[in-house]
C-alpha cells in the first residue's frame, strides 16, 4: 500500500507544478518584482489573474506536455518514447497558444522520433532550453521508487525526445533526483551533492555553480529560459523560503521565464510540502487545455494522474 504521506507529496509535486505554471504565465518576460508589486501581501487573493493571452488559472505548454507525459507513462505501462513523441507531435500540430521555438522545430521537422532532436541540435547547436525540465514532475513521480540511477536515466531519455543538448538531459535528471529525495521524506537540498556526482562530467561544473548554497539568480550568466539557471533559480527559491506559497511567489518575482521557473519550483516545493500546502484559491482556478486532444483537465484530474503514477512506480519497485 502506498504511504499516504508519500502520496500527498506526489500529488503536491504534479499539481504544484501546474499551479506554479498558471500563476507565472501572465508575468512571463516581465521585470523582477512584478508579482509582488501587484500582490504585495501573501494570501490576499486574486493572484490567478490571467493576462498576456492567458485566462485566469490557465496552464501553459509546460503543464500540457507534462499531462501528455503522465498519460503516456500510464497507458503504455512505462516509458515508451515513440508513443510519447507521437502525442507531443499531435499536440504541437494543434496550434497550442504557446510552444518553445526549439520544441516546435523538433516536433514539426518530420524526422523520426529517435533522430529529430539530435538532428536539430546538429544544425542549430542551440538546445539547452528548459523545455524538458518544465514537464518533468509526472515522470519524476513515476520513477522515484526505482532509485537514483533509474530515475535519472529516465529523465535523460525523456529529455532527449525534444532536446539534443545533454545539458538539458542532466538538468532534468537532477530535478528527478531531488523530487525522489523529497518523496522519500528527505530534504532535496541535502540530496544535491549526490545528484551532482551522478551528473555527466562535461556538465557537472555548471550545475555545481547554480546549485551552490551561496548562488543567487542575479549571478546567472544566461537568461532563465536556459535549463541550468532555471533549475538553479527553482532550488534557490526552495532554499530561501519555508512554504510552497512563498517559494512560488519568489520564483515568479524573478521575472523572465516566469511560468517555467515557477512550474519547476512548484514541482519541487509541492514534493516537499505536499498538496495540503498548495493554496486552494490557486488550485481551484487551475485548468489545463489539451490542444489536439479536446479535453480540459482540472486539479482533481491532475491529482488522479499523480496518484496512479505513484501506484505504478511502487508496484514496479515491489515487483
Amino acid at each position: 500500500m502506498t504511504d499516504p504521506h508519500r502520496a500527498e507529496r506526489a500529488v503536491g509535486s504534479v499539481v504544484g507544478s501546474a499551479v506554479g505554471d498558471a500563476l507565472g504565465a501572465p508575468f512571463e518576460f516581465g521585470p523582477e518584482g512584478a508579482f509582488s508589486a501587484r500582490f504585495p501581501r501573501a494570501g490576499q487573493g486574486g493572484e490567478m489573474c490571467g493576462g498576456g493571452g492567458w485566462d485566469p488559472g490557465e496552464a501553459t505548454d509546460d503543464t500540457q506536455m507534462a499531462v501528455l507525459t503522465a498519460e503516456s507513462l500510464l497507458e503504455r505501462g512505462g516509458l515508451d518514447p515513440p508513443d510519447l513523441f507521437r502525442r507531443f507531435r499531435r499536440w504541437a500540430a494543434a496550434d497550442p497558444k504557446d510552444i518553445g521555438l526549439q520544441t516546435e522545430a523538433v516536433l514539426g521537422s518530420g524526422d523520426p522520433w529517435d533522430l529529430a532532436a539530435a538532428l536539430h541540435f546538429q544544425s542549430s547547436q542551440r538546445a539547452a532550453g528548459n523545455g524538458a525540465l518544465m514537464r518533468a514532475s509526472p515522470s519524476a513521480v513515476r520513477f522515484a521508487a526505482l532509485g537514483r540511477r533509474v530515475t535519472m536515466d529516465a529523465a535523460r531519455r525523456l529529455s532527449a525526445l525534444t532536446h539534443g543538448d545533454r545539458a538539458a538531459w542532466e538538468g532534468t535528471a537532477v530535478f528527478h533526483e531531488l523530487v525522489r529525495a523529497a518523496l522519500d521524506g528527505g530534504d532535496p537540498l541535502d540530496a544535491v551533492p549526490q545528484a551532482l556526482r551522478a551528473v555527466h562530467p562535461d556538465h557537472r561544473e555548471r550545475y555545481s555553480v547554480v546549485l551552490a548554497a551561496d548562488w543567487h539568480p542575479d549571478l546567472a550568466t544566461e537568461f532563465n529560459g536556459a535549463v541550468w539557471p532555471c533549475l538553479g533559480s527553482a532550488v534557490w527559491a526552495l532554499r530561501t523560503t519555508s512554504s510552497y506559497e512563498d517559494a512560488v511567489r519568489a520564483a515568479v518575482d524573478l521575472g523572465g521565464d516566469t511560468d517555467t521557473v515557477a512550474a519547476v519550483t512548484g514541482g519541487l516545493a509541492g514534493a516537499v510540502y505536499g498538496i495540503g500546502a498548495v493554496p486552494a484559491r490557486w488550485s481551484e482556478a487551475l485548468h489545463v487545455p489539451l490542444p489536439g486532444f479536446g479535453r480540459v483537465l482540472r486539479a482533481a484530474e491532475l491529482a488522479g494522474l499523480a496518484g496512479r503514477l505513484l501506484e505504478a512506480a511502487d508496484a514496479e519497485a515491489d515487483g
